[in-house]
């Protein structure tokens, strides 16, 4: 294990013995001090993680990192960035930072000065963030393994400081004071712990030390997907306030905050227990639950490093394009045509034997939004699979196969049910004062798989019509409308949806290939133990593979002057005959084909016989097409 002094353990030690009052900017070493230490990834594996590690086996105000999607941002707060501490024996004076914590401490013989003048208040902002959505558990499983963090066994005193309010005898040594909580000056003690034993709490009036669960004690952890595990984390951002925006992805690297402090707000009697609380800043209980939830579950983060995640992908490196990387971007592009066959392979086994259907699905896996111009997003290829049998078997035969392929994914079954009573875009809740999540508030290239045959007979009620127009605008157009009930507001999206359907799909694509299985009655089951076997046997090598889409989708891509001139010069001769065999979309589809068939030969820039291949490919497609819509005629 690498020398970490405190600065892992008690990161808060290390930010106080740097504390210069008289330096505005003495932050900046704080940050150059962590960013020193975790510049070598090996190191950073050593920072336990909340994706891994279960909250209960973290130290309080030790170090950690958060992989992490930012579902909503909170108005910035207010706290006591600097306080005085008087020494009761002597009167001596010192001050002390209340960065990077919720609770400003001092030892038994000191106590806080609420009303020096020499105290400052500064403000921060507050990231409501949670585990990346749709991220499948391979992704998972091999970030865990990579953490180098061992868990130490729980113990009472470790529970007791995230579980129940802070008791006399546990607590810490750093913790080891009088404390008072405070709000606005104004003072009260917390439960269960003795008066040599007070703390000043230093979170500011928009995060208020009340708490309120869900009626039955439930909170709302507000996850985009049902079913989503991991903890959802109030990330406490200094310096850059507006540097971050919902939907991103971020790894944080910060001092973990789980004082029972923040869980001091219960109702009894029908009466709040918060006192000095500002009324412009909390207008109910729902936003106060909202905004200020059980630190047992949504723990808080209080940043001192940040990274923006280009992708999520353990198998890469964090930065493709960047120049060290370059021999490792190589030497997968190297091997591309190896792994393009094995993939072909096992695509071909989940479309029923069909290998035209598989190339299709190859480029949708690949492909994904790479510029936006003016309202067209360019890059994306949603693909519908027509033709696809009843029954479940199919569906959930492709979708898990699928989900050991890529980092993200997710099953949308357009049931009734589902469309009717689903909420799939983002709504502002105006009485929590916070978004409530839905099912399309989801990060850059993750795929989503609609269940198209699982519709029934049935009515479409206003909701369902509406989430039935969200997921076509989706494909359409690659944006998400949330509702702000005054008004609603377009976010660019970076989706790749794949629809199954049996007939051509009541939604939108970039192109529809119906599958035309090679068996009249496949066995799913065998299916799935050919795939697994060949996996087992290193004919299908599964790590490669995740590699190759993971990295072929972020990689640059070029069009020489020479081969835009023999596209444009097709374009126009294919137009000469007949205005409608080449329309402006057509064209647009054929370049989006192009070029994900030269990116997934491992080749940066296009060629003339891959334009070639495209061409050839969109012909056979449509001619596809007319034979399936011929053959769906009744004869008279």
């Amino acid at each position: 294990m690498p020398a970490i002094e405190d600065w892992l353990n008690r990161p808060l030690d290390i930010i106080q013995g740097m504390f210069d009052h008289s330096n505005k900017d003495w932050s900046n070493k704080v940050v150059e001090y962590f960013q020193r230490r975790l510049d070598d990834k090996n190191t950073l594996e050593w920072v336990p993680s909340l994706n891994s590690n279960p909250l209960h086996q973290l130290k309080p105000n030790c170090l950690v990192r958060f992989r992490c999607m930012v579902q909503d941002t909170y108005d910035p707060e207010f706290y006591l960035g600097v306080y005085e501490v008087q020494d009761k024996n002597t009167g001596t004076k010192i001050l002390k930072s209340g960065k990077y914590q919720d609770v400003a401490e001092c030892v038994t013989h000191q106590r806080i000065n609420m009303e020096s003048p020499n105290n400052v208040t500064l403000d921060r902002q507050t990231l409501y963030c949670v585990p990346v959505p749709a991220e499948n558990e391979w992704v998972k499983q091999a970030y865990a393994e990579n953490c180098q963090h061992q868990p130490t066994p729980s113990t009472s005193t470790q529970q007791s400081r995230v579980k129940r309010a802070l008791e006399e005898d546990e607590v810490p040594p750093l913790a080891s004071s009088e404390s008072t909580m405070s709000e606005g000056g104004d003072a009260m003690e917390t439960s269960k712990v003795s008066e040599a034993e007070k703390r000043t709490r230093t979170e500011g009036a928009s995060s208020s030390s009340t708490q309120q669960g869900r009626p039955g004690g439930g909170v709302d952890l507000n996850f985009p997907l049902a079913g989503e595990k991991g903890p959802a984390c109030l990330v406490k951002v200094y310096d850059t306030l507006d540097a971050f925006k919902v939907n991103e992805m971020v790894e944080f690297v910060g001092v973990l905050s789980v004082d029972p402090v923040l869980a001091t707000f219960t109702h009894q009697n029908g009466s709040s227990s918060a006192v000095g609380e500002p009324d412009e800043v909390m207008d109910g209980i729902e936003e106060e639950s909202a905004h200020s939830p059980p630190p047992s579950l949504v723990p808080r983060l209080h940043v001192i490093l940040s990274q923006r995640l280009q992708h999520v992908n353990p198998l890469l490196p964090k930065n493709v394009t960047a120049p060290e990387t370059k021999p490792f971007v190589d030497s997968v592009l190297q091997e591309a045509g190896v792994i393009r066959d094995q993939l072909r392979l096992l695509l071909q086994q989940l479309c029923l034997g069909d290998a035209f259907a598989a190339d299709y699905l190859l480029l949708h896996l690949i492909s994904c939004v790479y510029a936006r111009r003016d309202v067209v997003a360019l890059g994306k290829f949603g693909l519908n699979l027509s033709g696809c049998p009843a029954g479940p078997e199919f569906i959930s035969l492709l979708s898990n196969q699928i989900k050991e392929l890529v980092c993200k994914s997710h099953v949308f079954p357009l049931s009734l049910q589902n469309m009717n009573s689903s909420l799939i875009s983002p709504k502002k809740d105006y009485s929590a004062n916070r978004l409530k999540s839905g099912a399309l508030q989801l990060t850059e290239r993750t795929h989503l798989i609609l269940d198209e045959t699982a519709m029934e007979p049935g009515q479409l009620d206003a909701t369902g019509v509406q989430n039935l127009t969200a997921l076509g605008n989706l494909i359409a157009w690659q944006k998400v409308e949330y509702d702000f009930n005054f008004h609603k507001t377009d976010f660019p999206a970076n989706v790749t949806v794949l629809v199954l359907s049996e007939g051509k799909s009541l939604l939108p694509s970039d192109c529809q290939v119906p599958i035309q299985p090679k068996t009249d009655a496949p066995n799913m089951a065998a299916i799935q133990n050919t795939i697994q076997q060949q996996i087992t046997s290193g004919a299908i090598d599964i790590k490669k593979i995740r590699t190759f889409i993971g990295l072929i989708q972020l990689l640059e891509y070029t069009l020489s002057d020479d081969i835009q001139k023999i596209v444009e010069d097709d374009f126009v001769e294919a137009r000469k005959t007949d205005l409608n065999s080449m329309t402006q979309e057509d064209f647009h589809s054929l370049l989006v084909i192009a070029r994900l068939l030269s990116l997934s030969t491992g080749q940066t820039s296009l060629t003339r016989e891959v334009w070639e291949r495209a061409k050839r490919m969109e012909s056979a497609r449509k001619v596809r097409l007319r034979t399936v819509a011929a053959a769906a005629v009744p004869r008279s």
